[in-house]
């Protein structure tokens, strides 16, 4: 039986590959690092499609874009499924989203076989909730590909003021 590779299981392979022994990134591709595909175009549409969704208020056009069993973690919380985000967290992502700019300063990626990971390094800037916004994100999602389709089956977020 073929061994299972699991999100994080993906996300070390890839670091432990992309990055070598001196733990400084490669500034070329390296032949350890051709066990891995680079990312196609595929799965970064999905992550933009997702917050485009977000931007635009489309909860349902989000919500399609996750895998059932979807993980997200946000400021220290966990939410388990795809349920559980959209009965809580979604409606308010979106509403943020809808409300600032987002500029994605730096992406990287890889995926290998059915499962990809894409890191985004981002600002927003704007008002939510008349309090001005000015901030960096780093975003972490983890994608799979079911019947033909990727899908988000985990998000890690995390966030903090400008540093201007």
């Amino acid at each position: 039986m073929r061994p299972r590779l699991t999100y994080l299981g993906l996300i070390a392979a890839s670091v432990a590959l992309a990055i070598p022994a001196g733990g400084h990134e490669p500034t070329a591709p390296t032949a350890r690092a051709s066990a891995l595909e680079p990312v196609t175009s595929a799965p970064a549409a999905v992550v933009d499609a997702f917050h485009a969704a977000l931007a635009n208020g489309d909860l349902a056009g989000a919500k399609a874009l996750l895998a059932e069993d979807a993980l997200i973690y946000e400021s220290g919380g966990v939410e388990r499924g795809k349920a559980e985000y959209a009965s809580h967290h979604l409606p308010a992502d979106a509403a943020f989203t809808a409300a600032t700019m987002r500029s994605v300063t730096r992406r990287t990626g890889q995926a290998a076989g059915s499962m990809a990971w894409i890191a985004t390094e981002a600002t927003a800037t704007g008002s939510f909730k008349d309090r001005a916004v000015d901030s960096v994100s780093i975003e972490t999602m983890v994608l799979r590909r079911e019947q033909g389709a990727w899908r988000i089956a985990h998000i890690h977020w995390s966030s903090a003021n400008s540093k201007k």
